[in-house]
């Protein structure tokens, strides 16, 4: 084995295969995230069929109501409506985030709930190694503006965006006047989605703190805690 060189070795751990794929004994917990408030909203209509497929694939699901939510900083983090969405955060093993494409990006109301989820709260980190599916729908001709933006919130959130993505053009076309989506290759599509979360959620959940488990985090622990002792011995 070839030596490595400006490495901590007691932190840098083997591979355990032992604690990758734990199956859990209850289903799947996924939240939905949409971006309109409108009353005819396309983004929450999708997110309402998604929820139905997930349902069918096994999981359990709870889609967040935005209305009332403050904008990021025009409220504190006790506010009824940013207590609901931590919670529906921490308790989800997955998430959804679909959003209009509006002046070709996300809207501000899916940007809104995702900046009041933060990186950690206390010791406890509600996105980090979570599942993670993007959708869009658009007024005119197909985009992936809105998911591309989704993505890279994702990584910023240390998600596990799945590959697969959906993107509905003339989204008001794409569904009746009962809210449901019409048979279509983007329904198909989402149906892709839905069940590929579905498996990415199951494979990783169980692993999930070990997936996130990283030498850089464990050797600034390790400086903290040394400066701690430092400093209770002066």
């Amino acid at each position: 084995m070839h030596e490595l060189n400006n490495i901590e070795a007691d932190l840098l751990k083997p591979i355990d295969a032992q604690k990758l794929f734990k199956p859990l004994d209850h289903p799947p917990q996924i939240l939905l995230l949409y971006g309109s408030l409108r009353e005819r909203s396309f983004s929450r209509m999708a997110c309402e069929e998604a929820a139905r497929l997930l349902t069918f694939f096994g999981a359990e699901t709870r889609i967040f109501n935005p209305s009332g939510l403050p904008l990021p900083d025009d409220s504190d983090a006790s506010h009824p409506k940013v207590q609901e969405l931590r919670e529906l955060a921490s308790w989800c093993e997955g998430m959804v985030w679909c959003s209009p494409e509006r002046h070709g990006a996300m809207t501000g109301i899916i940007k809104a709930q995702i900046d009041w989820i933060p990186l950690s709260i206390g010791a406890v980190r509600p996105t980090q190694g979570k599942t993670l599916a993007v959708m869009q729908v658009s007024g005119g001709s197909q985009s992936f503006n809105a998911v591309n933006q989704l993505r890279v919130l994702g990584r910023w959130m240390r998600m596990l965006t799945i590959p697969n993505q959906s993107s509905i053009a003339k989204a008001w076309l794409e569904f009746d006047d009962n809210n449901r989506m019409k048979p279509s290759s983007y329904y198909d599509r989402i149906v892709d989605v839905m069940e590929e979360l579905v498996k990415f959620t199951l494979l990783t959940r169980g692993s999930a703190d070990y997936f996130v488990d990283r030498y850089s985090e464990r050797k600034e622990d390790q400086e903290a805690f040394k400066k701690r002792i430092l400093q209770r011995s002066d």
